[in-house]
């Protein structure tokens, strides 16, 4: 397996087909945040890719948004206009002098330099503000279903691993900075057809990383693994934690 490149690099190629297969998230999460935090006065969103976070995140004001990656930022900026897009990593960013009270990051918690990022978020943060972390863990709803996709995918790459169902909270509480922290879960059950699970697939960064042949590979498995659709358990998580 190669490495195509960190996080700048590894999604741009894709990303209308990111922008479009990924699924957003459950009103729930928006809801969720606000009972928690309030009403926030400044908002700034870490990785905001495409926008699939930044969709919940514009209900409550202005955003400011950070992706590294042009090709992300531009779709990005299509989508919201009214967002302050910036292209750089949280490390880069330099934190205003008015501090925000909310500090969100969908599914990229994972792509900030795990020594820094509870420091520099917790720094970067007004005096009680929110953090959130949330994201989707892809499971399925068929067993059958969940073992003849795991025996393709570990057939193409043997070390494919999945994080720890709570790794966020551990990594969050780890830190010994935050207040109150608290996980939510979610779970929907969305159903997509065969060749838009496919397309999926193609957004994923174990799959990217791969060479175009185990690519290829990894498609033709699953393509012959499937039937007609494939039914999704998708368990969303979100980890809120206050700076006291």
């Amino acid at each position: 397996m190669v490495t195509v490149g960190p996080m700048g690099q590894l999604f741009g190629e894709v990303a209308a087909l990111y922008d479009e297969v990924r699924p957003g998230y459950p009103d729930e999460v928006r809801q969720a945040i606000l009972d928690y935090g309030g009403p926030p006065t400044g908002i700034v969103e870490l990785g905001a890719g495409t926008g699939k976070g930044t969709e919940l995140l514009v209900a409550y004001g202005p955003v400011t948004a950070l992706e590294p990656d042009p090709r992300m930022a531009a779709v990005l900026r299509a989508k919201f206009p009214q967002v302050d897009v910036v292209v750089t990593t949280f490390e880069e960013w330099t934190p205003p002098d008015r501090r925000p009270s909310l500090i969100a990051c969908a599914l990229a918690w994972h792509w900030m330099d795990p020594q820094t990022r509870n420091r520099r978020a917790f720094d970067a943060l007004a005096p009680g503000g929110t953090l959130a972390v949330f994201g989707h863990k892809y499971a399925y709803a068929d067993p059958g279903q969940a073992k003849a996709i795991s025996d393709v995918l570990r057939g193409v790459d043997p070390t494919v691993a999945d994080r720890a169902e709570h790794w966020v909270r551990d990594d969050v509480l780890a830190a010994g900075l935050w207040s109150g922290v608290d996980e939510r879960r979610f779970t929907t059950y969305p159903i997509l057809a065969k060749q838009r699970y496919l397309e999926l697939m193609q957004t994923f960064s174990p799959f990217r990383r791969h060479p175009p042949d185990e690519q290829r590979r990894t498609l033709e498995g699953l393509d012959a693994a499937l039937d007609g659709s494939v039914h999704l358990e998708l368990r969303t998580s979100l980890v809120l934690a206050r700076k006291i």
